[in-house]
This record gives C-alpha cells, structure tokens and sequence, in this order.
C-alpha cells in the first residue's frame, strides 16, 4: 500500500462525528483568514451578502454655481440659508427704515449694512434702532445671526474634516509603499499650511481695510488701522466706522470675509493643537516600555494570554481613541448576535438576529 492511499484510509476509518469537528476546524480556520483580509459589512446587509444590491440613487446635483459643485451638502444648504437670512434681514430693515436713526446714506445699502453689522454683532453705533419694533426686530437678528454664523463654521469644519479623510484615502490608494505614520505627517503638514494661508488672507484683510479707510474715509493710519481691528474682533467702540456709501458698500463684503476669515484662522489653530498634541500622545504611547502592569491590564478576559485584539484594544484606550464605555457597548452589541453563547459570530447567529429584530 502506498503512503498516499494510508491517510485516506485513516479519514474513512474516523468517526462521523471526528470527521464533522475536523471540518468545521478547517472552515473555522479559513474564516479566521479570511476575517484578516475582508473589510467590514455594510450596516444595512442582507441575508446575502453576494447578492446585488441596486438602489435608486438620484441624479448628481449639478449646481449653477460652478464653486459650489465641490462643496458638501449640508454646507451649501448652510449657504443658501445664509444668503437668504441677508436677503431677509435686508427687507425687514430697510421697512423699518424710518424707526432707525444714525447716519444715513441709502434705504437699501443702509438696510445691508445694519444686517451685517447686527449678524457679526461689530454693532458700531452709527445706525441703532429707536423704536420698539425695530429693536425687537434687531435682537432677533443677532441671535439668529450668531447661530448661523457659528453653524456655518461648524459645517464648514466638518467639510475640511471630510476632505482630509479623502486625501488620506487617495495617499493610501496612490502611495502604497507609505506608511501611515508618513501619511498623517503629510496632513499635519497640510493643516499648518492651512493656518499660514489663513492668517495671510487675515493680514491682507486688515491692510486692504486699513487703506480703504484712509483713502476712502479719510481717516488717519492709526485710526484706520484701530478702526479695522475693532471690526475684525467685532469690538465695535462706534467712535469710528464706515460713514459713506462707499464705505459701507465695501464694509458690507470686507466685514463678512475678514470676522469669518478670523474665526476660521482660530478654529484652525485649534485643530492644530489638537491634532499636535493627539499625535504626541500616540507617539508616546507607541513608544514606551511595555510593563507586565500593562500586560495585566490589556487581559480583558483574564485567561493569562494577550491576543492581538486585546492589546490594540488596550492601546486604542491608551491613545483615547476609545474608553471604556465604548468597549462595553460593542461587547454588548456582540453578545445580542451570538445566539449559540460560542464566542463567535457565524451566519447562522446573523440570520437569527435579523429574523427577531
């Protein structure tokens, strides 16, 4: 008999039930594998997964506007709402000209600049409201106006988030040969190229103002320049501001770019420090002297072996990219999905999950 022929004579001389845990080790094992190299499911799967799944996805929008193709969603929303809140507030303001007392040039150009001096609460002074209406009308504009301004940075924040997690894709797609820790070095690279082009764009706001006041509104240096920093900050004294139409056609656009510009510059600078300080946190921790303290702590079942998910775990709440909390809800969210109490999540335990749920 040849040494081939042996080891299948041995298969079919073993019990059925030895031959059934041989196979399911096997297919065990290759799951294990294949869990390595396969990607999470979708969250809304069906039973299966090899099935096609077609939806009906809507055309893309094709905006008129060509800037505004690349922006997201929720940010061009924000901006229309913004446009029409200027347009609102215009119309309002300029019906209750008359109630409104200062320094007048032009019903509509006046009605434009009181909006936005009111929004970016600059409040200079030389246009205040003098009756009941147009002050009631003036505190629910800058209430609204501050939660539109705030909502637009946020959505504007979360635009650059968004477009940072594709240049993060496109360098793991593009650059292979790159490792992570590279790839972040590029985007902390970015975020303070970001914070240099910002606090340019800011300082050229401030000299563009600062002329415009002396040439324009014929202010001294000094006095132009204190005027632009009072606007830029939305101190607002009222002692000097833009008192002709040209002046307040110009401020009605500079005073938007240049407190948004501002705003902007600091909320980069925050996520500067931020993501420096994240970055020497994980630094540090990737770094350091593992102790058998550690050990001890990164053994979430207490079976005296770390496997490799309970130490990423126990470096992921080191890093504070995780906490406790979180460990727990994901522990309970597997544990509703194992039905047989196995440790393992199979078909079956997904099949039985969607039909009760």
């Amino acid at each position: 008999m040849s040494n081939h022929s042996a080891p299948l004579l041995a298969r079919e001389n073993l019990d059925p039930m030895d031959q059934d845990l041989n196979q399911n080790s096997l297919t065990s094992s290759r799951k294990r594998r294949l869990r390595r190299c396969r990607s999470a499911p979708r969250g809304d799967c069906m039973y299966n997964d090899d099935e096609d799944v077609k939806t009906d996805e809507p055309p893309p929008h094709r905006s008129i506007i060509p800037m505004f193709r690349d922006l997201n969603p929720n940010l061009r929303e924000v901006i229309l709402f913004f446009v029409l809140y200027l347009t609102t507030g215009t119309l309002c303001f300029y019906l209750v000209r008359n109630q409104i007392s200062g320094n007048k040039t032009n019903g509509v150009l006046d009605a434009v600049y009181f909006c936005v001096v009111t929004m970016t609460t600059v409040g200079y002074g030389d246009l205040v409201p003098s009756s009941s209406t147009s002050r009631l009308l003036a505190c629910a504009f800058v209430f609204s106006g501050m939660v539109l301004v705030g909502h637009l940075l946020s959505r504007a924040a979360d635009y650059l988030v968004e477009r940072q997690e594709t240049l993060l894709a496109k360098a793991f797609d593009l650059r292979k040969t790159v490792g992570p820790t590279e790839i972040l070095k590029e985007l902390h690279t970015k975020l303070r190229h970001k914070c240099y082009v910002t606090f340019l764009v800011l300082v050229v706001l401030v000299l563009v103002g600062t002329i415009f006041l002396v040439m324009f509104e014929k202010m001294p240096v000094i006095e132009a320049f204190y005027c632009v920093c009072s606007t830029v900050t939305t101190l607002g004294y009222g002692d000097r501001s833009f008192n002709s139409g040209t002046g307040r056609l110009f401020a009605v656009f500079w005073i938007l770019t240049s407190t948004i510009c501002l705003a902007q510059f600091f909320l980069y600078v925050a996520e500067l420090n931020a993501e420096t300080k994240q970055r020497e946190l994980v630094k540090w921790v990737l770094t350091r002297r593992i102790t058998n303290n550690d050990l001890e702590a990164a053994d979430l079942d207490g079976d005296g072996v770390i496997v490799a998910a309970e130490f990423i775990l126990y470096k992921l709440k080191e890093m504070g990219k995780i906490d406790e909390e979180d460990i727990d809800g994901i522990l309970q969210e597997f544990e509703q999905l194992d039905y047989d109490d196995s440790g393992t999540l199979t078909n079956s335990d997904l099949i039985l999950a969607q039909t009760t749920s």
